[in-house]
C-alpha cells in the first residue's frame, strides 16, 4: 500500500517534500504531478528501482526514459550541448518539452538509448516537481504515467490511486494535469527533429 501526500501546488509543503525526498532515496517509486500528465519517477542510480518503474509502466529496456532535471545547469552535467542547443534549452526551459541529446558519461549506461548514447530529459515548470529535485540535489529518472494498454496518460491523483496504488510507494496529489504529454524534440543531430508534438508550443524550434 502506497503512501498518499496532498501537497500544495503553489506553495508545497516542505515536511512532505523532505518525506518524499526520503522514500525516493529509499528506492520507493513515486507517482506525482508535473507541468504536462502524471509522471512516475525514481532516484537515477537505483537499478531495481528503474526496473520496477519500467514494470509498471509495461516497457523493456529499449523505451527512453527522461531525466527532470533542476535547471540548465543540471542539464549541462548530463548532456553535451553545444551553443546552438543551449540557446533552445534556454527558451524552452522550465516548460512541457522533452530533449533529445548526447549523453555524458554522467548518465548510467542502463537508461541512456543502448545504440544512440542519448538521453531525454526536461525542466518542469511545476512547483512541486521543482521543489522535489532541489531537495534532492539531483535528477529525477521519469517517465509518463501511461499504463499498459492505456493510451492517454493519467491525470489526477484519484486515478493513479484507483490503477495503481498496490505498485508504487507514494502518490503525490498536487491537483489536476493535462492529458498533453510533454512535446519530444530531438537536438542530437545538425537539426531539430520533431518526435512527439505535445503540450508545448512547436514555434520554438521552427517546426
Amino acid at each position: 500500500m502506497s503512501q498518499f501526500f496532498q501537497i500544495h501546488a503553489e506553495n508545497p509543503q516542505q515536511r512532505l517534500i523532505n518525506q518524499a525526498a526520503e522514500i525516493i532515496h529509499r528506492g520507493g517509486i513515486v507517482a506525482m504531478p508535473t507541468d504536462s500528465s502524471y509522471a512516475l519517477v525514481c532516484h537515477l542510480d537505483d537499478k531495481d528501482a528503474v526496473t520496477r518503474l519500467r514494470r509498471i509502466r509495461g516497457v523493456d529496456d529499449k523505451h527512453l526514459l527522461t531525466l527532470l532535471c533542476r535547471d540548465l545547469a543540471e542539464i549541462a552535467l548530463y548532456a553535451k550541448v553545444d551553443n546552438k542547443q543551449y540557446r533552445l534549452l534556454k527558451a524552452a526551459t522550465p516548460g512541457s518539452y522533452t530533449m533529445i541529446l548526447e549523453a555524458t558519461k554522467e548518465v548510467p549506461r542502463r537508461v541512456s538509448h543502448p545504440s544512440r548514447k542519448t538521453i531525454g530529459l526536461r525542466v518542469p515548470e511545476n512547483r512541486i516537481a521543482l521543489a522535489l529535485l532541489e531537495q534532492l540535489g539531483q535528477p529525477l529518472l521519469g517517465t509518463t504515467l501511461i499504463l499498459p494498454g492505456d493510451e492517454l496518460p493519467l491525470t489526477n491523483a484519484d486515478s493513479v490511486r484507483d490503477r495503481i496504488e498496490k505498485q508504487v510507494d507514494l502518490i503525490i496529489d498536487g491537483g489536476a494535469c493535462s492529458l498533453e504529454p510533454t512535446t519530444v524534440v530531438d537536438l542530437s543531430g545538425d537539426e531539430p527533429v520533431l518526435i512527439r508534438a505535445g503540450r508545448g508550443p512547436l514555434e520554438l524550434f521552427g517546426f
